[in-house]
C-alpha cells in the first residue's frame, strides 16, 4: 500500500486547464483514467486527507504509485480522450459496463459491393449498417423474411454467392423472388446497392414513404387491370404493416430517441437502454457493472453515453437522448454527441407525457434487471455454498452457516424506531422467517441500546420455546405448530449479523452472554468500508471484494435495511392518519368507516349532534356521547400536505385510507406481536436509518 504524498506533484506543476490524467500503480499499469476541467483542482482532490476520502477512491490513491496528465483544449476533447484511455487501458478503477449477454443485431454489409442482409453479434464493423439489438435471433428472421418480398436484398454467405455466380444458378430465394439474384447479374451492383439503401432507410423508421409509394402503385395496377400485379403489391403493403406491428408505437410524434434508465445499490448499477426510431421500440439492450468507484447518478449516465456512442457516428447517435440524470458537465457531453451525429443533440430528462411514460417503463425493466443479476447469482448451488465455506473460514466456525439472521435498526431522526430481523438459510432468503421489531424499552435514537434490546428479545423467546420443548436434538415433533409449521422462534441461527460496526457488534454478543447463550457466533458489517467486525477484536475481517462470501454477507444486510425501512415507514404513515376516533372505546372499524361514509369526514362529524350520529345504524346512545367527546377533546390538527404533490389532505382521507394501509401491511404474524410485510427498495439512506 503507497503513501499518496509519496508520488503527490510539487504545488504549482499541475497545469490549471482541461485535461485526462492517469493513475498508475507500482507495476506501471494504468488503474484509473478520469477528465478535469481543472486539472489542478480535480488531482489536488485524491491528496487530501486519506480520512475524508471514499473509501473506493482512498484505496485507488493507495494502490497508485505515480500519476501523470495530458493537457487538452477544450472539455470535449478530454471526454474523447478520456474514452480512448478507458478502452485502451481497461483500468480497473473504473466503471466499466459488461453486457449482461451478447444481443444479437440486424447487419447490412454496406462495405460490400453486393451488401448482404445478416444477423451479427460482437463487436461491430466499419461500413456495416446495424439495426436493433434484438432479444433473440429469431426475432431478426422473422423481420427480414417479411421484408424480403419488398425488398429482396442478398442474404447469402459468400461462399454461396461465388458457387451461385459460377454455375450461373441462383439459390431457392432468388427462385421464389425473395432476392434479386446479383449472383446471377439480374440486377446491377447499383440497383441492388439502392435496394439496400431502401431496405435499410425502412429499417430506420422512415416506413410511410414506402407503403404509401405501393399503394399508389397498387392502385395503378388495379386502374389499368394488371391485377395480379396489384395482388402481389397488395401482399407486399400487408408483409411491410406486418414486420411494423412487431414493434408497437410507443411516441405518436415519430421521434428518434434512445432512453437510458438505471437501477443501482451501493455495489453495482444496471442500465437499460430503448432504441425508439420512428416513435416505435426498435432494439434494446442492457448492462451491468460494479461500482469500483465513488460515482453519482450522473457519473453512471456519462459512462453510459460513451460505451453507447464511443463508436458510433451519424444516424446511430439519434437526434433526442433521454436519461434519469444529467452529467455533472452537460455541454461537452451534448457537443461530443452532436460531433458524433453531425448535427445538433438533445440530452435531457423527461418530464411528462409519453416519453415519461415511457422511461417509466424503461426504469422498470433496469430494476428487473438487477433483481435477475443478484438473483442469478444468489441461486447457484455451487457459488452460495463457497460463500457459506468462505464466512466459516473467515470467522473461525466450525461448520458453515446454514442459517442466519441479520438485524437492522431503522428510524426518522430518532423517531419511530424499528428494528428488522431477516432468515438466510443455504444461502437464500426464507421470508416466511421475518420478523419487526418495535423499539419499547426506551424513547429516542441509539442504535447500540436498540440492538441490544431485539438481541434480548429474539433470544428470550428462544429460550422460552427451548424450554418448552426440552433439549430438542433428537428432533422431536414438538418445535411445530399444530399446522405443521415451525415455531416461530424455536430455530436458532449458526451466525448472527447485524448492520453495524464495533458497538452494534458488541451489544449483540453483550446480550447473548446475558441470556448465557455461547453457540451462536456473531459479526457486524458496516457500511462504509464493507468491513466484517467480529466481537472482541480490535481490527475487522477484510474479505476479498470478489469473495462470494462478502456479497453474500451485503445480500443478507442489505435485506434487513430493506426490511427495516419499509416498516419504519409504514408505522410512520399510520401515525401521520391517525384518526381522534381511534380513542372512541368500543367503536371498531366498520362503525368507524359507516360514520365517515354517513358523514363524509371527521371534520363534518364533529359538528353533528348526538341526535344525528345515532341515526348510523348500530350506533347507540352511549357510542355517540363518547364519539362527540372524543371528538371535542382532540384539537383539529394542522392539515397534512402530501410532499410529492403539495396537496393539502383532508380529514376524510386520513379516515378513509388507515384502514387499507394497516390491511396492507399485516400480512403474516411477526415478532413481538408485529406483522411482516413486503415493501419497497431501499431510499433517502441519509435521513432514515
Amino acid at each position: 500500500m503507497a503513501d499518496p504524498s509519496s508520488y503527490r506533484p510539487k504545488p504549482g506543476q499541475i497545469p490549471d486547464s482541461p485535461g485526462v490524467y492517469k493513475f498508475r500503480d507500482e507495476h506501471r499499469r494504468v488503474i484509473y483514467v478520469g477528465k478535469a476541467k481543472s486539472l489542478r483542482q480535480r488531482l489536488a482532490s485524491y491528496f487530501q486527507d486519506l480520512s475524508g476520502l471514499h473509501p473506493r477512491t482512498r484505496t485507488m490513491v493507495t494502490t497508485a504509485a505515480s500519476v501523470e496528465w495530458t493537457v487538452v483544449s477544450t472539455e470535449v476533447e478530454a471526454l474523447q480522450l478520456e474514452y480512448s484511455w478507458i478502452k485502451e487501458f481497461d483500468p480497473r478503477f473504473n466503471v466499466k459496463y459488461r453486457d449482461d449477454k451478447s444481443y444479437p443485431y440486424l447487419a447490412v454489409t454496406m462495405n460490400e459491393q453486393f451488401p448482404r442482409v445478416q444477423v451479427m453479434r460482437g463487436q461491430k464493423k466499419k461500413g456495416v449498417r446495424y439495426f436493433g439489438p434484438y432479444g433473440h435471433a429469431w426475432a431478426i428472421r422473422d423481420t427480414v423474411d417479411l421484408l424480403l418480398r419488398v425488398f429482396p436484398v442478398r442474404t447469402c454467405s459468400a461462399g454461396v454467392f461465388k458457387n451461385a455466380a459460377r454455375t450461373g444458378r441462383p439459390c431457392l430465394l432468388g427462385y421464389i423472388g425473395k432476392c434479386s439474384a446479383p449472383c446471377v447479374e439480374r440486377v446491377s451492383p447499383e440497383e441492388h446497392r439502392e435496394l439496400a439503401e431502401e431496405f435499410c432507410d425502412f429499417m430506420a423508421g422512415r416506413t410511410g414513404t414506402y407503403i404509401r409509394r405501393l399503394e399508389r402503385k397498387m392502385t395503378d395496377a388495379a386502374e389499368e387491370m394488371e391485377y395480379e400485379r396489384a395482388a402481389r403489391l397488395r401482399d407486399d403493403i400487408e408483409a411491410l404493416k406486418k414486420a411494423m406491428e412487431k414493434s408497437a408505437v410507443v411516441l405518436a410524434d415519430a421521434t428518434d430517441a434512445d432512453l437510458i434508465a438505471l437501477a443501482e445499490d451501493e455495489l453495482e448499477a444496471a442500465v437499460q437502454i430503448f432504441h425508439v426510431r420512428g416513435g416505435r421500440v426498435r432494439g434494446q439492450r442492457g448492462w451491468v457493472t460494479d461500482k469500483v468507484e465513488a460515482v453519482t447518478t450522473g457519473d453512471l449516465v456519462e459512462h453510459a453515453l460513451q460505451q453507447l456512442y464511443g463508436e458510433e457516428t451519424g444516424d446511430s447517435v439519434p437526434k433526442e437522448v433521454l436519461v434519469p440524470a444529467l452529467p455533472e458537465l452537460v455541454e461537452p457531453v451534448q457537443e461530443w454527441l452532436a460531433e458524433r451525429r453531425g448535427s445538433n443533440v438533445s440530452l435531457r430528462i423527461p418530464q411528462r407525457g409519453d416519453k415519461k411514460a415511457l422511461m417509466e417503463t424503461v426504469q422498470r425493466n433496469a430494476l428487473q434487471a438487477l433483481g435477475l443479476h443478484k438473483t442469478k447469482r444468489a441461486s447457484d448451488l455451487t457459488t452460495r455454498s463457497r460463500a457459506l465455506e468462505e464466512i466459516a473460514e473467515a470467522l473461525d466456525l466450525d461448520s458453515a452457516p446454514l442459517r442466519i439472521e441479520c438485524y437492522d435498526i431503522s428510524h426518522l431522526q430518532g423517531d419511530d424506531v424499528v428494528a428488522s430481523m431477516v432468515v438466510f438459510e443455504d444461502g437464500l432468503a426464507r421470508k416466511s422467517e421475518y420478523r419487526r421489531f418495535q423499539i419499547k424499552g426506551f424513547e429516542g435514537q441509539d442504535d447500540v441500546r436498540s440492538m441490544h434490546e431485539v438481541i434480548t428479545r429474539r433470544f428470550r423467546r428462544y429460550l422460552a420455546e427451548k424450554e418448552k420443548t426440552g433439549e430438542w436434538a433428537d428432533g422431536e415433533t414438538g418445535l411445530t405448530e399444530e399446522d405443521g409449521r415451525p415455531k416461530r422462534f424455536a430455530y436458532p441461527p449458526q451466525l448472527v449479523v447485524v448492520d453495524g460496526g464495533q458497538p452494534q457488534v458488541a451489544a449483540a454478543q453483550r446480550a447473548l452472554d446475558e441470556l448465557g447463550i455461547d453457540d451462536i457466533a456473531v459479526c457486524g458489517l458496516a457500511k462504509r468500508l464493507e468491513e466484517v467486525w467480529v466481537p472482541g477484536e480490535d481490527d475487522p475481517v477484510v474479505l476479498p471484494r470478489t469473495s462470494e462470501g462478502l456479497y453474500l454477507l451485503q445480500r443478507v444486510r442489505d435485506e434487513a435495511h430493506r426490511f427495516a425501512i419499509t416498516y419504519q415507514r409504514a408505522k410512520r404513515a399510520r401515525r401521520f392518519r391517525a384518526s381522534p376516533l381511534d380513542d372512541v372505546p368500543g367503536l371498531g372499524e366498520t362503525r368507524k368507516q359507516a360514520l365517515i361514509k354517513h358523514f363524509g369526514s371527521v371534520k363534518k362529524l364533529r359538528s353533528a349532534t348526538i341526535d344525528q350520529i345515532c341515526e348510523i345504524p348500530g350506533i347507540g346512545r352511549k357510542t355517540a356521547e363518547a364519539i362527540a367527546v372524543a371528538l371535542a377533546q382532540a384539537a383539529p390538527a394542522a392539515p397534512a400536505v402530501n410532499t410529492a404533490t403539495g396537496e393539502i389532505m383532508e380529514d376524510e382521507e386520513f379516515a378513509t385510507e388507515e384502514d387499507a394501509t394497516d390491511a396492507e401491511s399485516e400480512t403474516t404474524a411477526g415478532s413481538a406481536g408485529e406483522p411482516v410485510s413486503a415493501g419497497s427498495s431501499d431510499e433517502r439512506r441519509g435521513q432514515e436509518r
